[in-house]
């Protein structure tokens, strides 16, 4: 494995409200000192539906040193919409990599779920209940394929026009993308116990197509059990509209298991050959942490970092404290990097 990265929510936007509400850029700046230095990362995925924003976290982490991986996750655009989106973000990553930062593009993430057109459902939340299905190792129908592929037989040509660096996709497992027009393989590859039996089988087949293979996400939430869930460890959170507000269950917080999951899982894609992993994710911003446990939201949170007020309000949001999951993954990445 040569790249170490994380992902880095720019704001995730649903029907307008972002996951984020404000983006501080001195915030920004130190939590990237901090992904360098104390994560010993070499590699950031800004993520988001905010062009601005995602041009300014990428800027800021190729100040600050590290790779970027610019990757718009956008939220229930058409694919013409989404075609410009990708374009008018592909000539921001490359003014980025002619300006000499290390840029990889990602044409997207996850569209068959966040976009329309690939699977039912004009809204996300018409689509939520296809959650199990999209994190499966069993591939969705081919007629979503054949969207989607389709979908990328005029994107991928149309970000080469204005981005000159290597290019790449998030896909979910289940997706069966064609793989030809990318530089690098990419795949958000999350482990559950009942969807996803044959999950470093799949890993396996996808190094053997013989491009680099990047895990674009990988992750755990932090309560107890949740490690066996994947990607849909959020199934215990009640929402209001688009923000979340309680869990729906009582929720047991075990930092332990997510810490130790997420070695374990580097692990695995260091046996099958994969060439870069990004942890999901550092901040889960919108998710905080309180004292009482049924509104404890960051039990239910991907960060590897936990903070107080509403996350979701930079004005409110204090500095974050390091999970065990922090202190886990800051360890193996400075062992894999031979630091001392």
């Amino acid at each position: 494995m040569t790249t170490r990265g994380i992902t880095y929510d720019t704001g995730f936007v649903n029907a307008g409200t972002a996951t984020l509400r404000e983006l501080d850029p001195d915030a920004v700046r130190h939590d990237l000192a901090v992904i360098r230095d104390r994560l010993h990362c070499t590699a950031v995925r800004p993520t988001g539906g905010d062009q601005d924003r995602l041009e300014l976290v990428s800027r800021l982490a190729v100040e600050a040193g590290l790779a970027v991986w610019y990757s718009p996750f956008t939220c229930d655009l058409t694919a013409d919409e989404s075609l410009e989106f990708l374009v008018d973000g592909a000539g921001r990553a490359d003014r980025l990599r002619q300006a000499g930062g290390e840029v990889t593009f990602v044409c997207g993430a996850e569209l068959s779920f966040v976009n329309i057109g690939i699977l039912p459902g004009e809204r996300i939340e018409d689509r939520v209940p296809l959650l199990p299905v999209i994190h499966a190792t069993t591939p969705l129908p081919a007629d979503a394929a054949d969207r989607l592929n389709a979908f990328f037989a005029t994107a991928v040509p149309a970000v080469r026009t204005v981005f000159g660096g290597p290019v790449s996709y998030a896909s979910t497992m289940a997706e069966r993308v064609d793989w030809r027009p990318f530089d690098i393989v990419g795949v958000d590859a999350y482990r559950s116990s009942d969807g996803t039996p044959d999950f470093e089988e799949v890993l396996a087949d996808l190094v053997a197509l013989g491009k680099p293979v990047a895990v674009t996400e990988f992750g755990s939430s932090t309560y107890k059990g949740s490690a066996t869930k994947g990607a849909l460890a959020e199934d215990v959170v009640v929402w209001k509209g688009v923000d979340p507000v309680r869990l729906a269950v009582p929720c047991e917080r075990d930092e332990q298991e997510q810490a130790e999951n997420l070695v374990d899982l580097l692990g695995v894609f260091d046996r099958v050959g994969v060439a870069a992993t990004f942890v999901h994710t550092f901040g889960f911003w919108h998710m905080a942490h309180r004292d009482d446990p049924e509104t404890d939201l960051d039990r239910a949170g991907y960060g590897l970092v936990r903070f107080r007020g509403n996350g979701a309000d930079a004005a409110l949001r204090p500095r974050w404290e390091p999970k065990a999951a922090f202190h886990a993954i800051a360890e193996e990445h400075r062992r894999r990097s031979g630091r001392r």
